[in-house]
């Protein structure tokens, strides 16, 4: 009896603490637009490296290029996006 009063009694903390929790993750209209921008601009620069290499530039040459295209959009200096070579 007592194990499922102490249960009962943790129920409605762990409700609220999960809604806190998911109220912290919500974003604005203007914050999900924000995002959207980024995303499109990282898109629109991990394109212009692929038409890059395509071209025949060299690696080197493109990541640059990518680098400066990508500063201040994501994470680390490849967009947030990085792959092994």
């Amino acid at each position: 009896m007592k194990k499922l009063f102490t249960t009962l009694a943790l129920v409605p903390l762990l409700l609220l603490a999960g809604a806190v929790a998911n109220a912290q993750g919500a974003h604005s209209d203007k914050e999900t637009k924000a995002d959207i921008e980024r995303h499109r601009a990282m898109a629109a620069a991990h394109e212009a490296a692929a038409k890059c290499l395509e071209s025949g530039k060299d690696h080197d040459t493109c990541q640059k290029e990518l680098q400066t295209a990508c500063k201040g959009l994501g994470i680390g200096k490849y967009c947030g996006m990085r792959h092994v070579h």
